[in-house]
């Protein structure tokens, strides 16, 4: 991590590590040396802040990149290795390596388009044999390539058209079972390809010819007996497509069934149209494709919360989208015969709705009282659905107000102790759940600033001054971690779905992609992922930055672990940035960090004395 020189370490570097790889354009150098005299880097002399740390960027080369840092009589070496990610067509009579696609075995319905690809030498003629279909390659000259997500936070989310060579693509429809043969044609009708057909990729240059086979298989399903799976995990997760790059839909609950009409690798795409890995689901033999009917839907009050039940003959995929006064559950591959719905009234819900949207997918509409939403939870009992809307902490906290309004207490997680004053009763936060989650800890130590010091200390750190804040204002705060130990982010999610605050925020700090300057870029950032989060965060994110007169890094819709949990709101805020030589110097000194603390508490108590 930190590479000191001398024993009185004048000079030290901590990011990028040694022999460090990368495919960005450009590399920052964090580290520090006393503020007096000059560093260079390869012989000249850089930007250092006050304290003489220093995070200077430089263009990269494809290959091998030498920095050299001296400070007076010191020197350290730094080598990076840009990688050239740009496909380099193959010499001679021969694919690309590891380039045909499919890459893993694939099936999917008849009539469904399969695309085949290769890399193979420019002027080539490039055909793939699938059965009894040829289906020809084409040069694709140009092509945008677009750029990873973390591109946005570098200010370089834009994409790149560049010229092509090698590659070839072409597509085609797969056809019904009955129409399908091998590769040699010696089956005319009847075949059922149930072990896959092995796509043959042939290449002609110069009067030449070579052919390989396709790593993956292609599988033509049966309409009438397609596989039935169902969840295995709590909460299987479900995405657009068929690896972990792709987005996230509704996590589906445990026990939900669906049929499978695609795989890619150990991928499948279920009959609703999400994706999901074949690790968290189980096959259930002889099972029909799941369809349920649904009549009537009926509510229940539970300690903090409502239950909606739907009896269903067997547990179906589900969605759920949040707007501003309603909340929407989406049952697929149901029908409904619903003449009858009970709900009383509630503290949340004002009117319940539904429509049948399609023959298979049917719509209920939650018309809620406050716009503000306090989380919510899915579950299959048996096969009936139950959706769990948490009410308002304000309303959960009335009786406790009244009843507590003249008590002394010792537990520190309670309004007051016999060190405190007590908070007034009437306080936004009086008898508030609030978790506090530190980033990072144990062996994940998060960003390094320029010192070596690490992001979790801060991050603990800067917790434990909030709480003290929010418990003098008369929250009830937990925290994920008190110690610098190793927590998982399953488990961190874990806790925040045990203890159902009113409010979840992971407390950070920032760093950047290679890419980035990290001399020039400083500030606070939120992040947020369910609807019900976003007022939190936008609210605390405005009230930080002009409280404290921080530069304004952003507001975030971002897909991250300690945003995605959906039982409260939750948000991540990223607090500052640690590779930054500046902004470092505020991030450690103790009176902004009491500062920080004081707004952030501050913040929340405001937001929450919005909240109707």
């Amino acid at each position: 991590m930190v590479r000191p020189v001398g024993a009185e370490q004048q000079l030290s570097v901590v990011y990028p590590p040694a022999n460090h790889q990368t495919v960005a354009d450009r590399i920052f150098l964090v580290g520090t040396a006393p503020p007096t005299g000059k560093v260079l880097v390869n012989g000249k002399p850089i930007e250092r802040s006050r304290a003489g740390h220093f995070a200077p960027s430089f263009p990269l080369r494809v290959g091998e990149n030498t920095f050299i840092l001296q400070y007076q009589d010191r020197q350290v070496q730094l080598k990076v290795q840009r990688q050239d990610t740009t496909p380099v067509p193959p010499v001679g009579l021969a694919f690309g390596k590891d380039s045909l696609t499919p890459n893993v075995d694939i099936a999917r319905m008849p009539g469904e388009l399969v695309c085949f690809s290769a890399i193979a030498p420019p002027q080539s003629t490039v055909s793939v044999q699938l059965g009894k279909d040829n289906i020809r390659l084409f040069p694709q000259l140009q092509q945008a390539q677009l750029p990873a997500n973390s591109a946005l936070l570098t200010g370089r989310n834009q994409p790149t058209r560049q010229l092509t060579s090698g590659q070839y693509q072409g597509c085609t429809t797969l056809p019904e079972l009955g129409n399908f043969v091998d590769g040699n044609n010696t089956i005319t009708s009847g075949f059922t390809p149930s072990a896959g057909i092995q796509p043959q990729f042939q290449l002609i240059l110069n009067g030449q010819t070579v052919t390989q086979s396709s790593p993956g298989k292609v599988t033509i399903l049966s309409p009438a007996n397609l596989e039935v799976v169902e969840v295995t995990a709590n909460e299987g997760v479900a995405r657009t497509g068929a690896s972990t790059d792709y987005s996230r839909l509704t996590p589906l609950p445990k026990d939900t069934r669906a049929a499978v009409t695609a795989k890619e690798g150990e991928w499948l795409r279920l009959d609703y149209g999400g994706w999901i890995n074949s690790k968290e689901t189980r096959t259930i033999p002889g099972a029909i494709p799941p369809r349920s009917l649904i009549r009537s839907v009926s509510a229940r009050r539970v300690p903090g919360a409502t239950e909606i039940v739907f009896p269903l003959q067997v547990s179906v995929p589900v969605s759920i989208q949040q707007g501003d006064r309603t909340l929407t559950l989406t049952l697929y591959n149901t029908t409904a015969q619903t003449d009858t719905i009970r709900l009383d009234d509630d503290p949340t819900i004002s009117r319940l709705d539904w429509q049948q949207v399609t023959p298979d997918r049917l719509e209920y509409i939650f018309n809620l009282k406050s716009q503000q939403q306090w989380g919510y939870k899915l579950r299959y009992e048996g096969t009936s659905l139950v959706l769990t809307l948490r009410h308002s902490p304000k309303i959960q906290n009335s009786k406790f107000k009244i009843q507590n309004s003249k008590f002394q207490v010792s537990d520190s997680r309670l309004p007051c102790t016999g060190a405190q004053q007590c908070a007034p009763t009437d306080s936004p936060l009086s008898g508030i759940k609030i978790l506090l989650d530190p980033g990072h800890g144990g062996k994940e130590t998060g960003a390094l600033g320029p010192t070596g010091y690490p992001e979790k200390d801060i991050n603990l750190l800067i917790s434990k001054l909030v709480r003290e804040q929010l418990e003098k204002r008369g929250a009830e705060v937990y925290l994920t971690r008190e110690e610098d130990v190793d927590l998982s982010l399953p488990d961190r999610v874990a806790i925040i779905d045990k203890i159902e605050p009113a409010i979840a925020i992971s407390l950070h700090y920032n760093a950047l992609p290679d890419a980035g300057d990290a001399m020039k870029t400083q500030g606070l950032a939120a992040f947020w992922y369910h609807p019900q989060a976003h007022d939190l965060a936008s609210f605390l994110h405005s009230y930080l930055v002009q409280k404290l007169n921080r530069p304004d890094y952003g507001l975030y819709w971002n897909n991250l672990a300690l945003t995605r949990p959906a039982s409260a709101p939750t948000i991540l805020l990223e607090l500052g940035f640690m590779i930054n030589p500046h902004e470092f110097e505020w991030i450690v000194n103790p009176q902004a960090q009491q500062q920080l603390a004081s707004a952030i508490a501050q913040g929340i108590t405001q937001w929450f004395s919005t909240i109707r």
